[in-house]
C-alpha cells in the first residue's frame, strides 16, 4: 500500500489564499435556519464517571485570524498537539495520539509540500511516548481511540507498537481505499496492529444524530463528527465534574465554537474534507457547549483547563 498523498495543485492552493483574505473580511455567516432545525437529544443517563487527562504539550502561539476565520481578537492564539487519557473501570485509553519521535522524517515528509511548513510543529513538541512517561501514575493505555486518521492525531503510534487501536468504520475505509493517502493522512501508523472497527449505530445524542456507547454504561459515548473527514467523531465523557466533549478537529479552537466559524481557508480548504457538512457539526457543537466543555484537539488553553479541572479534583 502506497504511503504517497494526494497533493493539492496550483490553483487549489491560490484558491485557498483568495479565500483566506476574503474570509477576514467577510466570514462566512451563520446558517439561522439550520441552527433553528436542530433537536437536542438529551444526555446520557450514565452509570459511572471517568477521568480525562491532557498530557503535557509545548504550546505554539498564532495569528487568531489563521484559524479562525474572520476572528482578530485575540491577536494571537495557542494551538499544540494535545493527546488525552481517558481512564475508565473497564479500561484507559488514548485519545488522538498526536506525535511521535523523529516525525519529519516519520510523518511530515509524507505530507503534501503545500502543508508542511504549515503544519510543521515546534521543536519541543513533546512526543505522546514522553508524555506518556512524565506521568507515571496513569495506567499502561489499552487501545488508542483517534477522533479521525490525519497524521497529528495517529502517527503517535509509531512509538507504541503493538497498541490496538480503536476506528469508526467509515474512517478506517477513508484513510485505506485507493493507492493514496488522503491529504494529511498517513497510513504506516495504522500498519501491523490490531484495528477494531466500530459504526455509530446508537440513538441521537445533544445535538448529533448518531451515537455508539462505549462501554454500555453511559460514561462515554462517540458522537457523529462528520465534515472535517468522514468518519471524524467525537468523544462524550462523563467526569466527576461534568460532562467533556473531546471534538478532534471539527473545530481547531473553541472560538470557533463559540462564533460559529469555520477554519481560515489556509489551510483549512486543505484539511476539511467536506467544507459544508464541517460547518454544520459547528453548529451542533455551538448548541452543545451549554452542556458539555467542548475540548477541540489543537486549543491549548481548553486543554489546559481540563487538565486543571483535574489537580483541583
Amino acid at each position: 500500500m502506497s504511503n504517497a498523498v494526494r497533493s493539492p495543485g496550483l490553483i487549489q492552493c491560490c484558491a485557498a489564499a483568495t479565500g483566506l483574505v476574503r474570509g477576514m473580511v467577510r466570514p462566512r455567516p451563520v446558517d439561522e435556519r439550520f441552527l433553528r432545525s436542530i433537536t437536542d437529544a438529551g444526555l446520557p443517563d450514565p452509570n459511572r464517571t471517568v477521568r480525562v487527562t491532557a498530557l503535557d504539550q509545548a504550546p505554539r502561539s498564532v495569528p487568531t485570524a489563521m484559524v479562525v476565520e474572520g476572528t482578530f481578537q485575540p491577536r494571537r492564539i495557542t494551538n499544540a498537539l494535545t493527546t488525552f487519557v481517558i481512564e475508565h473501570p473497564e479500561a484507559t485509553f488514548l485519545v488522538d495520539p498526536s506525535y511521535c519521535t523523529d516525525a519529519e522524517a516519520r510523518a511530515i515528509a509524507q505530507l503534501p509540500t503545500a502543508l508542511r511548513g504549515v503544519v510543521r510543529p515546534p521543536v519541543e513538541t513533546v512526543p505522546t511516548v514522553t508524555a506518556l512517561s512524565l506521568r507515571p501514575n496513569l495506567p499502561a493505555p489499552d487501545f488508542a481511540l483517534p477522533t479521525h486518521a490525519h497524521w497529528d492525531h495517529v502517527c503517535g503510534l509509531l512509538d507504541l507498537p503493538g497498541l490496538p487501536v480503536q476506528l469508526h468504520r467509515p474512517e478506517h475505509e477513508w484513510i485505506s481505499a485507493g493507492p493514496t493517502a488522503p491529504v494529511g493522512g498517513v497510513r504506516d501508523a495504522l500498519l501491523d496492529r490490531p484495528i477494531v472497527e466500530f459504526d455509530l449505530d446508537g440513538p441521537p445524542v445533544l445535538t448529533f444524530t448518531r451515537s455508539r456507547d462505549l462501554f454500555g454504561d453511559g460514561s462515554i459515548v462517540l458522537v457523529d463528527l462528520a465534515g472535517h473527514t468522514p468518519g471524524s467523531i467525537g468523544i462524550l465523557a462523563h467526569t466527576e465534574r461534568g460532562w467533556v466533549l473531546l471534538a478532534g478537529d471539527a473545530a481547531w479552537h473553541e472560538l470557533q465554537v463559540e462564533k460559529i466559524r469555520q477554519k481560515s481557508s489556509f489551510p483549512g480548504n486543505f484539511v476539511d474534507e467536506n467544507h459544508d457538512e464541517t460547518f454544520k457539526t459547528l453548529h451542533r457543537l455551538h448548541l452543545a457547549r451549554h452542556f458539555a466543555a467542548v475540548i477541540p484537539t489543537h486549543d491549548h488553553e481548553a486543554a489546559l483547563r481540563l487538565s486543571h479541572a483535574t489537580a483541583a479534583r
